[in-house]
């Protein structure tokens, strides 16, 4: 993995700046609200849609869903498939308050101590991307860099595997990653599954007021929005218009 072997490189770099910088502010426990919490993503472009903003300005969106609402901002950093950049993150993180998630295919250590040198308060870790023995490792990182992980998973099988690492976030994606097939049935059917004292996140296909309803009323803690408040023309109403939706609690 090409950018892996970069970032070993700047090792002795990335653990100085793990060390001057402030480790920002916890993702958890925003999206720890009565309501249904708002994860919404800076998303220019996507494997599924193609372009749907290109001429996204990360800060300018992030302090937007912020007016509106949301409880944390999700930046995408991998450029290739998402025109995403890490410059992204630092900008975001330096003028705007919101806890911000690193969103990027992770899965070599290293890619998380970047995380935490940028300054993300956490870090994405897909279970289909990782072996069992892969993900454990992740996580065990993560915990001794001191950086929270969202763990997004498919299927009964991954969040066992989640749940049994200690995840404190776990993200139920309703996207096939192999067909890019959207079945809001995924995050209905596991959500119920999370111990309360996990946070529950619904990805993908959360376009309406009435997606966020469906899934606050199993349990979720938190949606993942993106592809719908990126292309929104009044970012700020659009989040504002996802808000606020009751939600119940889950047993355990």
């Amino acid at each position: 993995m090409r950018r892996a072997s970069v970032l070993e490189g700047r090792l002795d770099e990335l653990e100085r700046l793990c060390a001057s910088t402030p480790v920002g502010p916890s993702l958890e426990a925003a999206l720890r609200r009565p309501t249904v919490s708002l994860l919404t993503e800076v998303k220019r472009r996507s494997p599924s849609k193609g372009a749907i903003a290109a001429g996204l300005n990360a800060v300018d969106q992030a302090l937007a869903y912020g007016q509106g609402g949301a409880a944390g901002v999700s930046i995408l950093t991998e450029p290739a498939h998402f025109g995403g950049s890490t410059d992204d993150l630092l900008d975001v993180r330096r003028r705007v308050d919101l806890p911000a998630l690193k969103k990027d295919f992770h899965v070599v250590p290293i890619q998380l101590v970047e995380a935490r040198a940028l300054g993300a308060s956490a870090a994405l870790l897909i279970a289909r991307a990782l072996s069992p023995e892969g993900l454990a490792e992740m996580m065990r990182v993560g915990a001794d860099l001191g950086i929270e992980l969202l763990v997004e998973v498919r299927d009964e099988a991954e969040l066992e595997r989640a749940l049994a690492g200690g995840a404190c976030m776990i993200g139920v994606n309703n996207r096939n990653l192999e067909t890019l097939v959207i079945d809001p049935e995924t995050s209905i059917r596991l959500i119920p599954l999370i111990p309360a004292s996990v946070v529950a996140i619904a990805e993908s296909g959360v376009t309406t007021r009435a997606d966020v309803e469906r899934y606050g009323a199993v349990g979720a803690d938190a949606v993942l929005v993106g592809s719908s408040l990126s292309s929104a023309a009044d970012p700020v109403a659009a989040t504002r218009a996802l808000a606020g939706v009751r939600k119940v609690s889950r047993a355990g």
